[in-house]
């Protein structure tokens, strides 16, 4: 799997539904965020936001101090008005949905937006939760016992790495 291909198909769907709607870009920190970055700029958008879900997933006190440092290094921001707002989230990996609930805690926090859609580089299925993406570039089988984590270079091009959980 070709991350900067996903990328592109990603773009493209995004341009198509800019020309019928307008929406407001969110990153789920830090995957989404990256990928929401350069979507905003290749797009033209006049911003972007990002979701740090931090400290609303169900898993903090198990995550602990990797939880947080990740909080300290991308925080939540969202340079519009939530309310009544579309909203596009974006993320690299869907996989239990337990991510995007707690970026809905996030986001809502925040105020209440018209509509929230979905919109990830990769789904790996395997829901927890009855979480699925509007569109994903593509569906990928990932053994269980593996983590498909994305990477960005310093020339701001992606791609995957599978490895194994901890």
């Amino acid at each position: 799997m070709n991350a900067e291909q996903l990328y592109e198909k990603l773009l493209a769907k995004l341009r198509e539904l800019k020309q019928v709607s307008s929406f407001e870009l969110v990153g789920l920190a830090m995957g989404g965020a990256w990928i929401a970055e350069r979507l905003a700029k290749d797009l033209a958008l006049p911003h972007y936001g990002v979701i740090n879900v931090a400290f609303h997933r169900d898993d903090y006190a198990e995550k602990g101090m990797t939880a947080l440092r990740t909080a300290r290094t991308m925080t939540t921001n969202l340079p519009f008005d939530v309310n009544g707002a579309n909203v596009m989230l974006i993320d690299d990996v869907l996989l239990t949905g337990r991510t995007v609930r707690a970026a809905l805690n996030e986001l809502f926090d925040f105020g209440r937006p018209a509509q929230v859609e979905l919109m990830v580089l990769a789904d790996r299925g395997n829901r927890e939760l009855p979480v699925s993406a509007n569109f994903a570039a593509e569906i990928i089988s990932v053994p269980d016992h593996q983590i498909l984590a994305l990477e960005k270079d310093a020339a701001g091009k992606f791609s995957f790495v599978i490895e194994e959980r901890e």
